[in-house]
């Protein structure tokens, strides 16, 4: 008997704590038949906690450092140039706009995103089995799509049933604009009647059904308190059921993974990373002269790279935090060291597990050592990553931040736990990156490539 059809639900930024409370108290249907049908857990991300690297751990089931893809925003040494996948608008003015429209629609699929990582996607069409995602941002597969939108000109190399934000549609569902009203949930009513419409028609093995809106609302309210966004999200995944005929026979259709990238904490103070090193020549876009150090932050991770002209090493950078209550990482040759607050832990792999030295409870979050390391093995991630401090976070390339709201980014744990529901599926896994394992397991294909 083949497996049921699957959908992996995807609520960006959810806490677990969120979840948990919306299903004992709040007006979320959907979720609590979810959750009263499958079996939960919290579980971890990766490292930064933000949702390129995120969602691209889940669409690849491996850490950034085999896939790549190191922050929201970064620079590219071999382009010498930054690279901004949307932090903020302004944010994405600073970078340049055609250009960051370009890097993250396009780019981080095509180019960021290592050859040596294989979505699922690829895997399960390679299989023969129909792949569906809706405003997914790590969509690499093999079907090609030209835009909806005149003059784009670019085609997108997806899943075979391929929704992006209108500007890519493989089929015509009726579909709402999705970027109308962002603050009243417009892209999780896009994803819903899309859904809709695939459910209706019973259009995929599986479906990633990504809905954003309650990340943008908690970033501007606060992690705990945007029950709305959560009640339109749950209202989008409503409509999945209504598809079906019911949510019992949506069950009895597809089994169910549903998570988040990543969770958010609050923020109540901001820094500017770039002012501790302010005796350094920092890479700015056009400034034209030698430079010795490019910095790129946003929300609560931030990174330091060191540029051809920079005669200082990563330790000497790191000296420049020393005493800070931010998490510095960095590497010395094989092994990896972390600092706070003037204590150091040097750390790195063996036999299976980890060699630590120094002050252990350091880095005492969920799955820190294995997150640091492949963070710090990427190789576009910068010399030095920063893990901001409790209620801290790092403002942009355009100085904006979510002060007063929620954000996310670090290794701490508010930032790094994320509800786990699984219907169907059998315990729900432990990390984002095991769930395209389980995805494929379940429908018993191998990893391409």
């Amino acid at each position: 008997m083949p497996p049921k059809k699957l959908v992996l639900i995807v609520i960006d930024g959810l806490t677990p704590a969120m979840l948990e409370d919306a299903v004992e108290s709040r007006d979320v249907p959907a979720l609590r038949f979810l959750a009263e049908h499958g079996e939960y857990r919290r579980a971890v991300t990766t490292f930064p906690s933000l949702t390129p690297v995120c969602l691209s751990s889940l669409a690849t089931g491996v850490h950034p450092d085999v896939h790549g893809i190191p922050h929201l925003v970064w620079f590219h040494r071999q382009e010498e140039r930054f690279v901004e996948y949307g932090s903020s608008f302004s944010a994405v003015r600073a970078a340049g706009p055609t250009r960051a429209l370009r890097d993250a629609v396009f780019s981080m699929n095509e180019e960021h995103l290592s050859r040596e990582a294989t979505t699922v996607f690829e895997s399960l069409e390679g299989a023969g089995l129909v792949t569906a995602a809706v405003n997914m941002v790590c969509y690499r597969g093999p079907a090609r799509h030209d835009s909806t939108v005149p003059g784009l000109g670019r085609p997108a190399f997806g899943p075979s049933r391929f929704f992006y934000y209108n500007l890519f549609e493989s089929d015509v569902t009726g579909s709402p604009l999705a970027i109308r009203t962002r603050a009243r949930g417009s892209v999780d009513e896009y994803a819903g009647v899309v859904g809709r419409w695939l459910v209706t028609r019973d259009g995929f093995d599986f479906l990633v059904f990504y809905l954003p809106d309650y990340d943008f609302a908690s970033h501007a309210a606060g992690p705990e308190v945007a029950h709305a966004a959560l009640a339109r999200a749950d209202r989008a995944i409503g409509l999945l059921f209504e598809a079906a005929g019911g949510p019992d026979e949506f069950l009895e259709r597809y089994a169910v993974l549903l998570c988040s990238d990543h969770g958010q904490t609050s923020v109540g103070t901001s820094a500017r990373l770039e002012d501790s090193f302010s005796g350094f020549r920092l890479f700015h876009r056009g400034n034209g002269r030698r430079t010795e150090l490019a910095v790129t932050a946003s929300n609560r991770a931030g990174m330091v790279y060191r540029l051809p002209g920079c005669t200082a090493e990563a330790r000497d950078l790191a000296e420049l935090l020393h005493g800070s209550p931010h998490v510095v990482l960095f590497r010395e040759g094989d092994t990896a060291v972390a600092q706070r607050d003037g204590e150091e832990l040097r750390f790195g792999p063996s036999d299976g597990g980890w060699a630590t030295s120094g002050t252990t409870d350091l880095l005492a979050q969920p799955n820190a050592l294995e997150r640091a390391w492949a963070a710090l093995a990427n190789p576009n991630a910068g010399d030095l990553i920063i893990s901001a401090a409790p209620g801290v976070e790092f403002v942009d390339l355009g100085g904006r931040d979510h002060v007063g709201g929620g954000s996310h980014g670090s290794l701490e744990l508010g930032d790094s736990e994320v509800p786990m529901l699984s219907v169907g599926l059998g315990p729900p896994p432990a990390r984002i990156v095991d769930v395209a394992p389980r995805v494929l397991d379940h429908f018993s294909v191998s990893r391409a490539g």
